[in-house]
């Protein structure tokens, strides 16, 4: 990989009009690389533009389902990041495809041109795992590394930061549902870091100071269980809501008719998630696969989420006791 700010140089980067591409397009942007954003509707990243200085993004028309178009996006660049996942199926849009064979198609394509790359995964992967969502992240790094031995994966626990779909839909259905449901008891573990860290941590990646052919595990500062990220969340919104616990079983039923939403609040593949911890592993820190071992201090939640869950309190920006 290339030295960090190193001026003008190309990287592009699958999926980097999402929620964590759009900070790593920043990040990249004040070392001074150029950045090729690889996505299905390139007309549509008008968004990031203001994140770079005139020129230095610019997007390109890429399907992962389509290994022409993928080398394509990848020519004359000099590094590539692939940031393609998704959290439910619809459409041709299916786990296998898109985190096992697209990731393959991307890592046969940079190691045929020579080029550098950087893999989201997830924490809590497993081949073995009844969530289809957590097989596929698996087979995706297998065949990541299988093509690329020399490929950087990184694993993320859930990612808070504005945009995000985990406390941003809590907290919405906080404003209209008296009762949040605590799926599995509440006891499962995670280990949520923030979506800017995320992105330095790919960027430093980018620029050479992760190990090849290395899984980096990062998490934020903290382990809570999703019953204290509920009422963390509640306590910031400043509305009481009844936790209500939800056995595996029932919750299962439930997801299977929420299922059928044009975009599901919960599915049957979330509620097998749900039932294992997504936490960094002691191995990952004893070998410094973390973002500490990368230089990066984690980011408290607390820090973050008043900057925009302020929205969903009675009295927005202000406190509930502050409000006239």
């Amino acid at each position: 990989m290339f030295r960090q700010f190193d001026v003008n140089r190309l990287v592009t980067i699958f999926g980097g009009s999402g929620f964590v591409g759009r900070h790593l397009v920043r990040a990249l942007c004040k070392r001074g690389y150029r950045i090729r954003v690889a996505v299905r509707r390139p007309d549509l990243i008008g968004h990031l533009q203001p994140l770079g200085r005139v020129g230095q993004i610019h997007g390109v028309q890429a399907n992962l389902r389509h290994a022409g178009s993928v080398e394509a996006a990848l020519r004359d660049v000099d590094a590539a990041v692939n940031l393609v996942g998704i959290m439910h199926e619809s459409g041709h849009q299916r786990f296998t495809e898109v985190q096992a064979l697209g990731a393959e198609r991307v890592a046969l394509a940079a190691a045929k041109l020579g080029i550098p790359l950087v893999h989201m995964s997830a924490l809590g992967v497993d081949a073995n795992s009844a969530s289809r969502y957590a097989q596929a992240k698996a087979e995706g790094e297998r065949l990541v590394f299988a093509a690329k031995p020399d490929a950087v994966i990184m694993r993320p626990s859930i990612i808070f930061g504005p945009e995000d779909s985990f406390f941003n839909r809590f907290a919405s259905m906080a404003r209209i549902s008296p009762a949040l449901p605590l799926i599995g008891g509440g006891a499962t573990r995670f280990q949520p870091v923030f979506a800017g860290d995320v992105a330095l941590a790919f960027a430093d990646a980018v620029s050479g100071k992760a190990k090849p052919g290395t899984i980096y595990e990062l998490g934020g500062p903290e382990v809570r269980s999703f019953k204290q990220l509920m009422q963390s969340m509640l306590g910031i919104i400043e509305r009481k809501r009844l936790l209500l616990p939800i056995p595996f079983p029932i919750a299962k039923v439930q997801a299977a008719f929420l299922g059928l939403l044009p975009n599901p609040p919960l599915t049957t593949d979330q509620v097998e998630l749900l039932k294992s911890d997504t936490v960094v592993s002691e191995e990952a820190v004893r070998e410094h696969r973390t973002l500490e071992g990368l230089g990066i201090k984690p980011t408290l939640m607390e820090a973050v989420l008043p900057s925009y869950l302020w929205r969903y309190r009675k009295a927005g920006q202000f406190s509930d006791r502050f409000a006239l």
